[in-house]
This record gives C-alpha cells, sequence and structure tokens, in this order.
C-alpha cells in the first residue's frame, strides 16, 4: 500500500426527514444563496422544505444551473453573491450542481480570471465561501469530496479541478428525494457509481486488500440494487443503499494508497464538451472498449474483478478477463445505458476532433502508469463504434 493522507470534514445527515437539520447546521446569521438546476426540485417540493427549515435567514435563489455546470451560468452567481453580499451557499441538486456551487464558493472569493481556477486543477484556490449541499441525485459523490468538474461551452472545455477549500460542510442526503427521478438519471447515476469505483480499483495490485474488499463490495451492491432502483423506485432500502454507495464511491476512501486510473473520464469529458452527452453515457462508452484496450497492463486485476465481483471461476485469465469485461458491458446496457458511440449517433468522423480535444486540453499521458497517450484514445474510440 503506498503513502497516503486521507481527510475528509463532511459531515453526513442521512434518512428521511434530514432536510429539518439544515436549522441547526446553517449558521444562524447566515445570508444564503441557493444553487439548484431545473424546476424538478421546486415540482416535488423539496426547495420548499428547504427554505421552510432555514427559517428567518435571509435566503436568495439561484436557478438553472446545467446538468453540465457551465463556466458561463456559474459566473452569473458569482456575480450575485459579491453585489448581495451572500455568505452562505447550499446546492439542492445532484452532483452537477454541488459541482457548481464547489466553482461559485471559490470563484466568489477568486483574485483575477476565475478561468484559471480550472485552467490550474483548483491548485489556485487558497479560500471559498462555505456551503452545505442538500442531494437529490445519487450518482457524483460530490456530496463527499474536495473535486468538481465544470464546462465552459464557448470553448468546449471541460475540465476538473479539486481543492481542500471545497469540500462541503455537510450534506444532507434523504433517500425519498430520488423517489421521482427519470429513469435515465437513476441509470445514469449508478454507472456514474460504478465507474468511479472502476477507475480506483481496476488499476494493479498494490497489496490493498482493504481498499480492494471495500471496492468490491460496492461494486457487487450497484449490480444488486441498480435495476431494483429502476423497477421499484420508491423503495427506501434500494435507495438508501444506492445513494449511499455512490458517497462512497469517491469520498476518498477506497482510493487511499492505492493507484488511480481516470482516463476513462478524461476521455468521456471530451465527449459530453464536444456533443453533449451525458456523463455516465460516455462513461458506458469508453470503459468496456478501454479495459479490453489495456487488458495486459490490468490482467492481474482484470482476473481479481472477474472472480470476485462477476463470480467467473472457470477458463484461462484471458477468458476470465474477457468475460468479466463482456460482463461490465452488458450490466450498462441492461440498466438502459448503451455502450457503443453509433447508438448515440456518433462515427468514425468524430474521432480525430476529439483526440485534437484531448491534446489541446494536455490529456496526453493518462492512467495509471501515464501510458495513455492520443493514439490509445483513438483506437478505444475507433473499437466503441
Amino acid at each position: 500500500m503506498n503513502n497516503f493522507d486521507f481527510y475528509n470534514p463532511t459531515r453526513i445527515a442521512f434518512g428521511e426527514g434530514k432536510i429539518a437539520a439544515l436549522d441547526t447546521l446553517v449558521p444562524a446569521n447566515a445570508n444564503v444563496l441557493i444553487l439548484f438546476g431545473g424546476e424538478s426540485a421546486r415540482r416535488t417540493g423539496t426547495l420548499t422544505e428547504v427554505e421552510a427549515a432555514l427559517g428567518d435567514r435571509r435566503v436568495q435563489l439561484f436557478g438553472g444551473i446545467e446538468p453540465n455546470p457551465s463556466f458561463e451560468t456559474l459566473m452569473e452567481a458569482v456575480s450575485v453573491v459579491q453585489r448581495d453580499g451572500i455568505d452562505y451557499l447550499l446546492a439542492v441538486g445532484g452532483g452537477s450542481v454541488i459541482d457548481g456551487t464547489k466553482f461559485v464558493a471559490a470563484a466568489s472569493l477568486f483574485e483575477g480570471d476565475a478561468w484559471n481556477i480550472l485552467l490550474k486543477g483548483g491548485s489556485n484556490i487558497h479560500r471559498a465561501l462555505p456551503f452545505g449541499s442538500v442531494l437529490t441525485l445519487p450518482a457524483t459523490g460530490s456530496e463527499m469530496n474536495k473535486g468538481a468538474v465544470v464546462t465552459r461551452k464557448s470553448l468546449h472545455a471541460k475540465l476538473p479541478f479539486h481543492s481542500e477549500h471545497v469540500f462541503p460542510q455537510f450534506s444532507v442526503l434523504d433517500p425519498t428525494k430520488s423517489y421521482t427521478l427519470p429513469p435515465r438519471q437513476v441509470a445514469n447515476g449508478v454507472v456514474d457509481a460504478f465507474v468511479h469505483i472502476v477507475e480506483q480499483y481496476l488499476t494493479y495490485p498494490a497489496d490493498a486488500p482493504v481498499q480492494d474488499r471495500f471496492a468490491e463490495g460496492l461494486l457487487e451492491t450497484l449490480i444488486e440494487i441498480g435495476p431494483q432502483a429502476l423497477t421499484e423506485p420508491e423503495h427506501y432500502q434500494v435507495r438508501a443503499n444506492l445513494m449511499w454507495v455512490a458517497t462512497l464511491a469517491l469520498n476518498g476512501l477506497i482510493g487511499s494508497g492505492v493507484p488511480q486510473d481516470w482516463a476513462t473520464h478524461m476521455l468521456g469529458h471530451e465527449l459530453t464538451a464536444l456533443h453533449g452527452l451525458d456523463h455516465a453515457q460516455t462513461l458506458a462508452i469508453v470503459l468496456p472498449t478501454m479495459l479490453a484496450e489495456r487488458k495486459e497492463a490490468k490482467r492481474d486485476k482484470l482476473v481479481q474483478y472477474a472472480q470476485r465481483v462477476w463470480a467467473i471461476s472457470e477458463g484461462s485469465d484471458e477468458q476470465k478477463a474477457d468475460l468479466a469485461i463482456a460482463k461490465t458491458r452488458d450490466f450498462f446496457e441492461r440498466l438502459g445505458v448503451k455502450t457503443r458511440l453509433a447508438d448515440y449517433q456518433l462515427a468514425a468522423e468524430h474521432i480525430e476532433p476529439l483526440i485534437d480535444s484531448l491534446e489541446a486540453h494536455g490529456m496526453t499521458a493518462l492512467g495509471e502508469h501515464n501510458d495513455v497517450t492520443p493514439e490509445v484514445c483513438r483506437r478505444v474510440l475507433h473499437a466503441s463504434l
């Protein structure tokens, strides 16, 4: 196991009715800006419940944060913060709203052009406004980590950043708030959480059985409850476990002390930036072929994954690895998330612009060995047609 530092200060308030805890979680004298996405937060009554829990605090609303939060929209929120003396932010929504709120928290106090936050990956963030979140869509794990991804539509760029200054102070996780989600969003959430785990687990052995077993248990849980979340949308225990798995998938715990990959995510970001695909759709397209392309380097962990997660006990190591990759693709397909570029009307002529964009963003040495080059990504995309 590698040396590591693990730090996570986010308080989790989990369970039905926990939105009422906002009264004790948000400072009594706070001037609050609630950030949210579309009208579903209002239509389902979640916004009304949040506002009621905040009581007599000064509260303003900022809606319209996109599924892939845009720099342009978020800078409008920064203007509101600076104009009205906002001193506390509250994200109400899924990972995109929480990611966007992290950016607003940092950009509101940033000196200079806030685009540099993304160009520097967050290394230049020295302070941020305090904020919390009310999670309505289990998927990204943003409710309990220090990372975010923001898209600048005018530049077709989707870039990540990280900073310990943008951990949420708290996150409220009420599984009942996910009952009304459309099936597509639920399926996307399962895929997103699954690939987050795989990116930290499916690399090479690092003598870290604690992290391996934890990751494998989370993957097995998603395989078990993912389809149930679609067929039984108001099954509390299923939604509770899905919400908690998605949080644990990316709160830093299973990735501590082990090598991490993230090549699938970086290539997926380019698909979203250039073609507007859902984040999880890009992961479902890229992951199976990325694993097949890099099968030799990942052989030991692929076999472990096959045996422990998919209970594959027969055949050669090569056959086990191949079958595990096939079962992964099949799992995404059974959730209704398609796994081929052609499923999204993308063809061979779309590949070179994606590679050009990767190179423009400096994504030329990806993966746990820094050996995922643009040429490797080109082969992955061609195999994904």
